[in-house]
């Protein structure tokens, strides 16, 4: 049985990309986006019960109008005008209703955000930041309006602008082993198989001799790995990945011998082949060269 390959949704591959989300920006980062002036990436506001401003500018975010595949920051705690600290203090029930406009079924397709509480050292109070990431598949819509950002100010999307989002969504559509690999990074591969066994197969010896280009640019020419986002696709994870089922649980095949003809009937041996996809190849070959027996050929011309 080949078990179908999926991201995992538990913990720990939640773990490794909300760990990466969660750094956030520090506290010096911070202070530059309040003491500068509003941006198509920030927005500065002092409400705290404004959900429809929330989600409005979350959406845009998501939009990413101006294509910089660069993260927005809502902050919450500031003055509008001059991005001053008003000495708030940011309870857990605001980072949870701030969490929650990704989930609520308003903002569609779901975009990718984290708030967190940020204490200022100089006593100034506390920031509600939330990061929006740029969605993959625009154009994202708060109640079926397309909210964007054009520089400082926020509004609805007309018919040319959102002619370019839904543009920008048919070229960024890939295949599930084309997509990036949130959360993991070039130290997740077994850069070793790459150049000792799949580029000597997949280009010639002149080209790789004549190749100075970094090991990250060298993968991104075949598609394991996405440059924007410094991460490997997927297709990267599954050929040369140190532990795959730590990023696709499922990505294994499995020998099952039943005592009869169908599944229902009790197992009688059981085998797994899990690791990158070479090596799962390679062993499923001697396993199964081992358990099939030999038949003669007919003397034939055919």
């Amino acid at each position: 049985m080949l078990s179908l390959l999926r991201p995992r949704t538990g913990a720990l591959r939640l773990g490794r990309a909300s760990q990466r989300l969660s750094s956030m920006i520090t506290e010096t980062e911070l202070l530059k986006l309040l003491a500068e002036v509003e941006s198509f990436r920030v927005a500065r506001t002092r409400s705290v019960d404004k959900t429809d401003k929330f989600a409005q500018a979350i959406c845009a975010f998501a939009n990413d109008m101006a294509g910089s595949g660069l993260p927005g920051y809502l902050l919450i705690g500031a003055d509008d005008q001059t991005g001053a600290p008003i000495g708030l203090r940011v309870t857990d029930q605001l980072l949870q209703n701030l969490t929650s406009l990704a989930a609520n079924g308003n903002i569609l397709p779901a975009p990718a955000l984290i708030a967190h509480r940020m204490t200022l050292s100089s006593g100034l109070g506390e920031i509600a930041v939330v990061e929006v990431q740029p969605s993959n598949p625009p154009p994202v819509r708060y109640k079926g309006q397309a909210w964007i950002r054009r520089g400082p100010a926020k509004g609805i999307a007309n018919e040319s602008e959102e002619k370019i989002l839904i543009e920008r969504r048919t070229a960024a559509a890939r295949s599930f082993d084309a997509q990036p690999c949130v959360g993991a990074s070039l130290s997740d591969l077994a850069l070793d198989l790459f150049t000792s066994t799949y580029r000597p197969q997949a280009i010639d010896a002149r080209t790789i001799a004549e190749n100075n280009r970094p090991i990250e640019n060298q993968l991104a020419s075949l598609r394991f790995f996405a440059l924007g986002r410094n991460v490997p696709t997927y297709a990267g994870l599954i050929l040369f990945a140190k532990d795959l089922l730590d990023w696709l649980p499922n990505a294994y095949v499995q020998f099952v011998h039943f005592n009869g003809t169908d599944m229902s009937a009790d197992p009688l041996a059981e085998k797994r082949f899990q690791g990158d996809l070479p090596s799962v190849i390679r062993d499923l070959n001697a396993f199964v060269s081992l358990i099939t027996s030999t038949r003669p050929e007919r003397g034939s011309s055919l």
